[in-house]
């Protein structure tokens, strides 16, 4: 019995002091710096460009659309769409195809939950909460334009 109680005092010994704290931010794995940043830019841009209207960002919705998905970009028809990213959300999605499409889009897939905002005239018309993908293909991010209705 002695030596029970030596061997835990022991161990309690032991294992005393070791727990410690690392400072720093969760990062989900398969999200690198370089493409968060491109997810992010893409993002901005995107905002940057509601804000100087409809026309303006249907055009950069023109440009950055993924080039394997030409065919489905949607008219803004005078509105603007606002996006609010939840940035921890940011995660790969390997797997997700548009609009029901069996094959994945080329290059790497992300997803990030959003509150979206459609406005007409600075005026909000509508608000949405769901989520965005955003494909780096080629150092570049490309996105899916959206079809508010």
């Amino acid at each position: 019995m002695n030596a029970l109680r030596a061997a835990a005092a022991l161990l309690l010994l032991a294992t005393a002091g070791c727990q410690s704290t690392i400072t720093g931010e969760a990062m989900l794995p398969g999200v690198g710096d370089a493409e968060r940043a491109l997810v992010v830019r893409y993002v901005e841009d995107g905002n940057a460009a509601a804000a100087k209207g409809s026309a303006a960002q249907q055009e950069l919705y023109r440009k950055t659309q993924h080039p394997d998905f030409h065919s489905g970009i949607c008219q803004l028809n005078g509105l603007t769409v606002l996006t609010e990213p939840v940035w921890p959300t940011l995660r790969a999605d390997p797997k997700w195809s548009p609009g029901g499409n069996a094959i994945p889009p080329r290059g790497n897939v992300y997803v990030v939950a959003v509150s979206v905002s459609t406005r007409r005239d600075n005026t909000t018309v509508g608000n949405q909460i769901g989520s965005q993908h955003v494909v780096v293909l080629n150092g570049m991010a490309y996105g899916f334009a959206p079809c508010p209705n």
